[in-house]
């Protein structure tokens, strides 16, 4: 009797799959959508439905763009990019490869940017963030009275070569002669300024070098005269570059002359 039942419930169950019963099937519900919806996040996405939503839309991926070119804006267009190159200058012409490490001298430029900055940060702050908050202000009014500030300091520091980058991009972009600040273009102002940066900060650097060369040169001359051939100059200068740079108070030095490179 056992095996009987077996049988006759195998044979149920095989006739209930090709009949398609419920115990095999299960009927699906097809919800119609105009777009992505993902039930799990809670967003549906559709299609713009006029000319302001795409507009939005476009305005969004633009931020978006400005916030992942933050770090760049913030290298290229501050104080941070000559500060970081006279840094790595004295680095190299110490002779040090590990201390102090990489992440610590990028930490001093950005803390020293911002102590340069600082002015220039407060005025973007009161000028434009605040009144954009308050809602006195529109998005393109912001981003005009944010980038101001920027433009002049970028401005006053060319100073020193008659604004002479200025004039290099301007004959490139073929552009008339501006009649004041105003008239110049950010994305002209923004190379010349990296370019000037560039160039005075491996000035500084150059400057940086010589006395260390002279210790370099030195101590390779009493080797040879010695003849000790094999054994390398660099183990034996490095540390009376060390000694001269910690009696001299080098990092006070380095960091007053580079302070006061600017003009603010």
């Amino acid at each position: 009797m056992k095996k009987k039942l077996l049988v006759v419930l195998a044979v149920g169950l095989l006739l209930g799959g090709a009949t398609g019963s419920p115990l095999a099937a299960q009927t699906r519900v097809v919800q119609p959508t105009n777009g992505l919806n993902l039930p799990f996040v809670g967003i549906n996405l559709r299609p713009a439905q006029n000319q302001q939503e795409t507009a939005l839309s476009v305005q969004l991926l633009i931020l978006l763009t400005v916030l992942s070119l933050a770090p760049s804006l913030l290298i290229l267009m501050t104080s941070f990019l000559r500060i970081s190159i006279v840094l790595d200058f004295i680095k190299r012409a110490l002779g040090l490869q590990q201390a102090p490490p990489n992440q610590v001298m990028l930490g001093i430029a950005l803390f020293m940017t911002l102590f340069i900055m600082w002015p220039v940060f407060n005025r973007i702050y009161a000028e434009a963030y605040v009144p954009y908050s308050d809602g006195k202000l529109n998005t393109t009014e912001f981003l005009q009275k944010a980038e101001s500030p920027l433009r002049l300091f970028m401005y006053k520091q060319m100073q020193s070569n008659n604004h002479d980058d200025i004039k290099l991009f301007m004959r490139l972009s073929n552009l008339t002669k501006p009649n004041s600040l105003a008239d110049v273009p950010t994305y002209v102002i923004v190379p010349a300024f990296i370019l000037h940066e560039m160039t005075v900060a491996f000035k500084i650097g150059i400057l940086i070098f010589i006395p260390f060369i002279i210790i370099d040169m030195v101590v390779a001359s009493v080797l040879m005269a010695m003849g000790m051939i094999m054994l390398p100059p660099v183990m034996i200068s490095m540390p009376f570059k060390l000694i001269l740079f910690v009696m001299i108070d080098g990092w006070t030095l380095l960091t007053t002359g580079l302070v006061r490179s600017f003009s603010l």
